[in-house]
């Protein structure tokens, strides 16, 4: 079986293709971000109908959306922890709470600034506490969940080393200087669980969904350091 994965941005969110036997989609990206996603999945050589599965990390706007959009093009069905479900079926996702001073001041300004209304989306697929093996779509990995940033957030974990950890860490300079843990996050101290949870799974490199990857002893030394 050939296995690949692809980035690819859309708006300020980064999304990934994950492409095995069955093709799954994590994220559905920020506003303006279309244009972007078909322009990348045209320069991949993918048919958008071949993704069989829309895998979101968390509920927020910047994740979700493009999600009715992206589904109507794909077919694909939409996956979401149950604790987030509500943020996709009403269409009004919460903004989180901030982790540290800059985290603190941006939530507050976007709480007055951001009002999102996004097109109502029926989730096919709920997912629970234990998470889900990807194994049925051909795709060496598994969803593990990851709460703290959101409730009801997920990651998703490749038996080789990869991690795609949507707003578990932060890498892009609208939001952190340096890559690192959340500036946003409903519960810090949560995040900080789910890191100590997953780090011993084997991850070797971490792929967040603002910012650029990088290697996974930047996470081992900041939760060591987190205080």
């Amino acid at each position: 079986m050939t296995f690949t994965f692809h980035r690819i941005p859309v708006g300020i969110c980064n999304c990934f293709l994950l492409r095995g036997e069955r093709t799954i989609l994590i994220d559905a990206g920020a506003w303006n971000g279309m244009p972007a996603f078909v322009s990348r999945m045209k320069e991949l050589n993918v048919d958008p109908k071949q993704i069989d599965l829309i895998l979101l990390t968390h509920g927020h706007w910047d994740h979700i959306t493009n999600l009715s959009a992206i589904r109507e093009m794909t077919g694909a069905k939409v996956a979401i922890h149950g604790r987030d479900q509500f943020m996709v079926e009403t269409g009004e996702p919460p903004f989180p709470a901030g982790a540290t001073p800059y985290g603190r001041m941006m939530s507050w300004s976007s709480k007055k600034l951001i009002h999102p209304h996004l097109p109502k989306v029926k989730a096919d697929m709920v997912i629970d506490d234990s998470g889900l093996s990807l194994s049925e779509y051909g795709i060496p990995g598994k969803v593990v969940y990851t709460p703290g940033h959101t409730m009801g957030h997920v990651s998703i974990i490749l038996d080789s080393g990869e991690a795609f950890v949507g707003d578990m860490a932060m890498n892009a300079w609208f939001l952190r200087i340096t890559s690192g843990l959340p500036v946003l996050a409903d519960d810090i101290n949560m995040v900080v669980q789910s890191w100590k949870k997953i780090l011993p799974m084997g991850i070797k490199r971490i792929y967040p969904a603002h910012g650029m990857d990088f290697p996974v002893e930047i996470m081992q030394k900041e939760i060591g350091n987190f205080k």
